[in-house]
């Protein structure tokens, strides 16, 4: 062959590991701030009969606000310190404002985001677990605080229409402990609503479905050996949201569109769960029924 050899080029394609999302910690603390305004007005305007004045109102919706906000960012940072613990990407804390003239809680709660599949079921039992069982404390605590500064009126009802609040067993024993009192006769103190409210969030997220709390420390335990439990649990809401609650057909299409039933499998699923998280895992079924509350909301008149 005539003339030097040709040099062939061949373009190969070198993949390049994306860089894993990075949080935004002035959204996140953008976010924590808003709803914090939000909680603090819709706190407020439950307390504007007693308290003057834009000041002393915003003042007065102080203790709800705070109370309701350590309850929420103890929750979601029990998941967020656990993901840490076993080296799973996850997000900080979003908080999600509401409007209070909208929706008279001031906020839609907290979540985190978690960017990968869990490595195994002791890591999806533990940060599953972790933020119902860190919340429940902080809620319980509030509760009882709120329990103390809370008053018994027998004659609430002949104020006009109220708003009565379900009792779980958990809340029914603690105001039976703290006030010797019929909860249905006791008007709570802001702390103790915004510690009632933290434990219902605790019943929610403990829900055995999907990707919630309880879905994961359902898939934890049995894997897809229960697929049945998450169905059933979406019958009982719809009886128990057409009985009593509608808020309870609301969370069953949740559920059913958009959380979704089932659970994905982690990336070592044969890794054993070992004694000591199945044992926990009994005791956050416990705690579901103790917090779970039949009928939520309830309008009662005279």
């Amino acid at each position: 062959m005539n003339g030097a050899p040709r040099r062939i080029w061949l373009r190969v394609p070198i993949a390049v590991a994306a860089s894993p999302p990075r949080d935004r910690p002035l959204l996140h603390l953008g976010l924590l701030l808003l709803t914090a305004a939000t909680t603090t007005i819709a706190g407020a305007s439950w307390e504007s009969e007693r308290a003057q004045g834009l000041l002393r109102g915003l003042l007065a919706g102080l203790p709800f606000s705070l109370t309701l906000l350590a309850i929420l960012a103890t929750h979601e940072s029990g998941h967020y310190l656990m993901c840490r613990w076993h080296r799973v990407n996850a997000s900080l804390p979003y908080f999600l404002p509401a409007p209070p003239w909208l929706f008279p809680l001031g906020t839609f709660g907290a979540f985190i985001r978690i960017r990968q599949r869990f490595p195994d079921r002791r890591a999806l039992f533990d940060v599953g677990a972790a933020g119902p069982w860190a919340g429940a404390v902080v809620a319980v605590a509030a509760l009882v605080i709120g329990l103390r500064l809370s008053t018994i009126r027998p004659d609430v009802l002949a104020q006009g229409n109220v708003l009565e609040l379900g009792d779980s067993l958990l809340t029914f024993w603690l105001t039976r402990l703290v006030l010797d009192a019929d909860p249905a006769t006791v008007v709570l103190h802001p702390i103790a609503f915004a510690g009632w409210l933290g434990l219902l969030v605790t019943c929610l997220n403990l829900l055995p479905a999907g990707q919630l709390d309880g879905g994961h420390v359902l898939y934890a335990v049995f894997r897809n050996r229960t697929r049945l439990v998450p169905v059933l649990l979406v019958v009982v809401l719809l009886w128990l949201g057409w009985s009593g609650w509608p808020g309870w057909i609301v969370w069953a299409l949740i559920l059913t569109l958009m959380l979704g039933l089932g659970h994905p499998a982690t990336l070592d699923d044969a890794e054993p769960l070992g004694r000591a998280r199945a044992f926990g895992a009994f005791w956050s079924f416990v705690l579901f029924v103790l917090t779970f509350v039949p009928e939520p909301f309830k309008i009662l008149s005279p």
